[in-house]
């Protein structure tokens, strides 16, 4: 339904003359470039678009006018409808030459030339090329043959096939080139765009190497036109013997073939203009080639052509060196031998020794081409493969067999030079079809080329449908079968087949033919070089980009070196029909994904999916996809092989180092597709211990520069989940997002360079919030999605957490530490962490211990495991302690813990630490009391620190949060405390003190029991467990390479807090790498399978 505009002007002079001013002069920077990108203010990559973001073309006309004032602010990022349909209107799809040729002539310092708009139509700018370059040698110098060796019906099947596959790609082709302008490129920016960088590139690469190889194929086609029709005597190598024949014409074909590769090469390099001046010349020798052989046929009806075929019983015989087909002819009253005789016997003579089968046989003569009306055709209906040497015979002549054939292959037969069979006639004939990108290529010439590409595309497919189809039929109905047998007219003179069938004359096909594969190798090779420099100026692939350089008007001449090169290899291969297959598999698999990106398209429903041209369905580029498949394995299984592994190979290169390019590729909006889904079905239920693994979020800090403090927490993210499972990296900044919003961005990206250097594969997160606390608890809460949240929070121990001034960095910690339980996430804390082994470290021998002495779910089990699948890891032993109680059975327990073990798969040392239950020391009391006057120390400093704030603040008169803060650390303060503290006494207090820990062995235990009795027991009892563990723990691993411990739960009374960081340090004390283990509160590890 047409959508009607009603344009209003605005009075606005001056907006209205600089509009008309710009109208008359259109800016280049107006060509749409999507490869090169800007960031925009949240940090992602956008498009450098003509039309939005774009405001250097604006910069000159300021806004002027009330009537828009509401938006003025907004005008910077968002242009007036009027400014952007006035660029829409001057918007030119330049092509990449074009571009290049202005970029170059401004570097020289010319004046620049108004750019033409395009002009091309439907016909001569889709439909010509495309008939062109699919009609071509196959045809000329294979279709005979094949329909000779596989018969018509079969022959038909192969065209179908063939012809079918190349159809459903145009329509799916059709599809992604009418959704949206397509920039010069052709099939590799299709491909590219729908389905990412890492198939574009993939599948650019493989459509370079079959437009490469196809320019070895035109010039070996040219080279076997030239040296076995137009001039056999220049041949360089010349056999001697009939088995000979072969090797002398494959090193004719590569001498004459790399110079021809060398000629052409130049021409492409000099001047790349001419080729294209010269394109409709060699379109028109192929178009006047194929009505020749329209007119031939048609005049068999009436006069068939005079190309008799000389016989030696049924078998066909090379008519090159006699010139009668008889044994002996009469003349001057006499009997004498032919020519042909001297081929068969020793000699001359009545008498001599002659070949048994030709004794035993006949000759006769039967007519190469006896018409369409002669009923030839149901001769020629079914296949005749033979091996490799099979002689080529008529089955309805007459033949007396010899008693020793060995020496036939010495004779001059017909013979197969290659073994033949239905599939590899296939893969023979599929490049005949292949061109059908031609249109897409020539999209910045187009007036219209969402119209003309369908439509030239699936007419020139349809026309050269039709030729194939009437030429298998009319050459089956025409020729003589052993005639079309025979690949290069060897029984006819060393005419060219398809040559003796046309009018007026067989030399219309040959020159017609030979200039034909002459202006197709030059169109491959003017064509290939620029595919390659459009991939290696994408940049998706680094060792690419130096091929993206050229001459100053960007004629690629590092890219043309590169396909010289390659094309030169298939022209040592020297045979065509074994060069024929290999660009087959390329240019399958090229039109593979485009059938894959319009399905992949289509079934997505992208909202940016709306191509003009309607007649696809997903279905038709799911067939056709199948039927190129399924024609890659027809031709060859090796090569298709071959050329899969080539392709994944670079995709996976690209994926592991390519840059990275955001192009709305059908492939991510598959991605999220699967995600989402995934993410629904992971939803329904929660996950079976045997998938438990850890998800981790890991809690990371950074400095007043956003600048990562503990990179090793990542590297120890790496070792543990080694890529598998999720990670999320979370940090907190202290503020407002409006105000901090760019110290956010660099903290992200720092994270994120971090995690690229550490190898951590996951997803970063960085919120601000008011203050770090509310920061953690929104992280723990919320980071995540659905049913892929993490389960497990890894953070460092706030090793400076005494010499802080400010409590609240270790309070943190315990919220932590609490919000953590309650949320049932696991919770791994690391101390000394930078102590921890990089990636690239290599510990040696030593062991991983783990102190069993609560169960946590399996943690403690399932931990020392995964780290031991990282390299870095690999070389430790894993030893397992736990703890017995006095009435605990310790021979027992280890035979219980080693069973235990035994079932989980799992293999360890098991050693049993008895600790009984022993008498309560003096250093324990000591370091008790020490703690809790410390703790009150702290709150007596912290009280008067607030008391000062206070006082400032009523000064200043200033009304802040801070006030409910105050009045808790107020009422927490002990009330039988009234000394005021300072730092110089705090620290002589904590001196003092360290100094009766020294002595407190000689020390009088009886002086001290009314300080002890005032303790809190319950802190007395927590510092005894606190001692006694550590001593065993540091008897027992003091060398490991990490210790894995329990982690005590804070107090539920948040009064002994501090305490219970002082119980940590002491449990903690003397160990070098920690990692502190609390479970989730679900079993992690099982013993069932």
């Amino acid at each position: 339904m047409p959508t009607s505009f009603t344009v209003v002007p605005v009075k606005d002079n001056t907006r209205g003359a600089k509009e008309g001013n710009e109208e008359e002069d259109v800016d280049d920077n107006n060509v749409l470039k999507e490869e090169d990108e800007e960031t925009t203010g949240d940090g992602v990559p956008k498009e450098n678009s003509p039309f939005i973001n774009n405001t250097e073309n604006d910069k000159g006309n300021s806004y002027d006018g009330t009537n828009m004032a509401l938006f003025e602010e907004e005008m910077e990022s968002n242009p007036m409808v009027s400014s952007l349909l006035n660029k829409l209107a001057n918007y030119t799809n330049l092509t990449q030459g074009a571009q290049e040729h202005e970029e170059a002539d401004e570097d020289e310092g010319s004046k620049k030339k108004t750019v033409k708009s395009p002009q091309m139509g439907t016909f001569m700018g889709v439909y010509l090329p495309c008939l062109q370059n699919i009609l071509g040698v196959i045809l000329f110098l294979r279709l005979t043959w094949i329909v000779g060796t596989a018969g018509i019906l079969e022959s038909l099947a192969i065209v179908v096939l063939c012809c079918s596959c190349t159809m459903l790609t145009a329509i799916s082709m059709s599809a992604i080139a009418t959704n949206g302008v397509v920039p010069a490129g052709g099939s590799y920016y299709m491909i590219s765009r729908s389905l990412g960088p890492e198939f574009g590139g993939a599948v650019g690469l493989c459509f370079y190497l079959g437009t490469t190889f196809a320019g070895s194929m035109y010039i070996l086609g040219t080279i076997e036109i030239l040296l076995t029709y137009i001039v056999p005597k220049a041949a360089i190598f010349v056999a001697e013997k009939k088995e000979d024949e072969l090797n002398a014409l494959l090193n004719n074909m590569r001498v004459y073939g790399t110079c021809c590769l060398a000629l052409m090469s130049v021409v492409v390099f000099v001047g790349v203009k001419y080729v294209n001046k010269l394109a409709l010349v060699f379109l028109a020798c192929v178009i006047l080639s194929i009505f020749s052989i329209y007119a031939g046929v048609i005049k068999t009806i009436f006069e068939p052509p005079d190309f008799p075929v000389c016989m030696l019983g049924n078998r066909t015989l090379q008519n090159l060196n006699f010139d009668k087909c008889l044994k002996t002819d009469f003349l001057d009253n006499m009997t004498v031998t032919t020519k042909l005789w001297n081929l068969f016997c020793d000699g001359p003579e009545l008498n001599a020794t002659c070949n048994e089968y030709f004794d035993n046989n006949n000759v006769t003569m039967v007519q190469g081409i006896p018409g369409l009306t002669s009923g030839v055709i149901s001769a020629n209906m079914w296949s005749v493969y033979g091996p490799l040497g099979m002689m080529v015979e008529n089955s309805e002549l007459s033949s007396l067999g010899a008693s020793d054939s060995a020496q036939d292959i010495y004779m001059p037969y017909v013979i197969n030079d290659i073994t033949t069979f239905f599939t590899l006639l296939v893969g023979i004939y599929f490049p005949s079809v292949t061109g059908i990108m031609a249109g897409s290529n020539r999209s910045g010439d187009l007036r219209d080329a969402q119209k003309s590409i369908p439509i030239g595309t699936i007419l020139a497919i349809a026309t050269t449908s039709f030729i194939y189809v009437t030429c298998v039929i009319l050459f089956g109905a025409s020729i003589e079968g052993v005639l079309l047998r025979d690949k290069f007219g060897d029984s006819v003179k060393g005419n060219l087949v398809i040559g003796t069938l046309s009018w007026p004359s067989p030399w219309v096909i040959v020159i017609g033919s030979f200039f034909s594969c002459c202006g197709a190798g030059l169109q491959s090779l003017t064509g290939a070089p620029r595919l390659l420099q459009a991939i290696a100026r994408d940049g998706i692939v680094p060792f690419l980009q130096v091929f993206g350089h050229g001459k100053a008007n960007g004629e690629p001449t590092w890219a043309l070196l590169l396909t010289g090169g390659i094309c030169e290899i298939g022209i040592l291969i020297a045979s065509l029909d074994a060069v024929a297959p290999i660009l087959s598999m390329f240019f399958l698999m090229c039109y593979l994904f485009v059938n894959l990106a319009c399905a992949v398209q289509t079934l997505l429903r992208t909202p940016n999916w709306r191509p003009r041209f309607k007649y696809y369905h997903w279905a038709l580029s799911f067939l056709g996809m199948s039927l190129c498949l399924a024609l890659m394995f027809i031709c060859s299984w090796y090569y298709a092989i071959v050329a899969m592994a080539i392709a994944g190979c670079i995709y996976k290169y690209i994926e592991y180092r390519g840059a990275e390019k955001e192009w709305g590729d059908g492939i991510r909006g598959l991605s999220l597709n699967a995600a989402r889904y995934a993410l629904i079905r992971l939803e329904e239920a929660p996950p079976h211990t045997k998938n438990w693994r850890p998800q981790v979020l890991v809690l990371l800090n950074v400095d007043s520069d956003q600048a990562v403090k503990h990179p090793r927490l990542l590297s120890l993210t790496t070792q543990l989940k080694a890529g598998k499972g999720l990670t999320i990296v979370g940090n907190v900044l202290e503020g407002t997002y409006l105000t901090k919003d760019a110290e956010a961005k660099r903290a992200e990206q720092n994270i994120k360079s971090s995690m690229s250097a550490e190898r951590t594969k996951g997803f970063c997160h960085v919120v601000v919030s008011s203050n770090l606390r509310d920061g953690m608890s929104h992280l723990i809460q919320s980071a995540g999605l659905g049913g892929m949240k993490h389960n497990t929070v890894l953070m460092a121990w706030p090793g400076a957490w005494r010499q802080s001034n400010d409590p609240q960095s270790w309070k943190n910690f315990i919220e932590t530490v609490r919000e953590s339980t309650a949320a049932h996430h696991a919770l791994l804390v690391a101390k000394n962490v930078d102590s921890f082994p990089t990636n690239q470290d290599r510990l040696g021998e030593g062991t991983i211990d783990v102190w069993w002495v609560v169960h946590d779910g399996g943690m403690l089990m399932l931990l020392p495991f995964l780290l031991r699948q990282h390299k870095v890891w690999r070389k430790c032993k894993m030893r397992i302690f736990t703890v017995a109680q006095m009435d605990d059975n310790s021979i027992q327990m280890k035979k219980d813990l080693q069973m235990f073990l035994y079932h989980l798969r799992l293999d360890a040392e098991v050693e049993v630490v008895e600790m009984h239950d022993n008498d309560i020391s003096a250093f324990t009391y000591e370091k008790t009391l020490v703690m809790e006057q410390r703790s009150q120390m702290l709150k007596q400093m912290q009280l008067s620190r607030t008391e000062r704030e206070r006082e400032a603040q009523l000064i200043h008169d200033r009304n802040t949060a801070s006030h409910a803060t105050i009045n808790d650390k107020a009422e927490t303060g002990p009330d039988r405390v009234h000394m005021t503290w300072t730092k110089d006494k705090l620290f002589a207090e904590r001196n003092r003190n360290r100094e009766c820990n020294a002595n407190v062995a000689v020390r009088d235990l009886f002086n001290m029991k009314p300080e002890w009795e005032s303790l809190n027991q319950a802190n007395v009892r927590r510092m005894h467990t606190a001692v006694k563990l550590n001593g065993v723990v540091v008897n027992k691993s003091q060398g490991a390479h990490m210790v894995l411990l329990n982690m005590p739960g804070p107090p539920r009374n948040r009064g002994g807090d501090e305490n219970y960081m002082e119980f940590l340090e002491v449990l903690l004390e003397g160990l070098n790498r920690v990692l502190l283990v609390r479970g989730g509160g679900r079993e992690v590890i099982t013993i069932y399978s």
